[in-house]
């Protein structure tokens, strides 16, 4: 597969299918704070993505676009309680269907993305939606493994109480 023919600067909403015709290439920067949806899941919203959007049709004929994101999402770690910067690399390939019915047709390890007929695209709104779904559900600063040795695992404490029904099994098994 070739790199795609042209980049360009990324316009706010694009025609997808022209895209994939043209083979045209996007790169960007976008200030994290501009992504709303994504900021309110951030510390701070400091700092700024760079991406970029590569469409195209592979070896079977499958248009899709490859997106790229580059960023450090400040985060809260929920063990410290401590700012931590979470270093995001994407790199996911979306094929790009009109119905869901089109998914099946997508090669292995495509994503599926739903392009209405018209083609219309928000390139932001992509982009965001790549870097929501890489903020962990529970953000964790690495190199914690500190914490959980100073305080010792939970699960060991409960197994040293004594069984509450041994005492129901000794009268199961007491003659009468």
């Amino acid at each position: 597969m070739s790199a795609p023919a042209s980049r360009q600067s990324v316009p706010e909403t694009l025609d997808a299918w022209r895209q994939v015709t043209a083979r045209r290439g996007f790169e960007g920067r976008v200030p994290l704070a501009s992504l709303k949806r994504l900021a309110s899941l951030l510390e701070a919203p400091d700092g700024e993505a760079v991406f970029s959007l590569d469409f195209d049709r592979d070896n079977l004929g499958v248009p899709y676009v490859e997106v790229r994101v580059e960023a450090e999402l400040p985060l809260v770690c929920q063990r410290t309680l401590e700012r931590f910067l979470l270093p995001v690399h994407i790199d996911q390939r979306m094929g790009l269907i009109r119905d869901e019915a089109d998914e099946a047709g997508l090669t292995p390890g495509y994503e599926p993305l739903m392009v209405d007929p018209s083609g219309e695209l928000e390139t932001l709104a992509l982009v965001e939606d790549e870097l929501i779904l890489a903020v962990p559900v529970v953000p964790v600063k690495p190199g914690t493994d500190a914490v959980e040795r100073e305080w010792g695992d939970g699960p060991a404490v409960e197994a040293e109480r004594p069984n509450p029904f041994a005492a129901l099994a000794a009268l199961k098994n007491k003659p009468e």
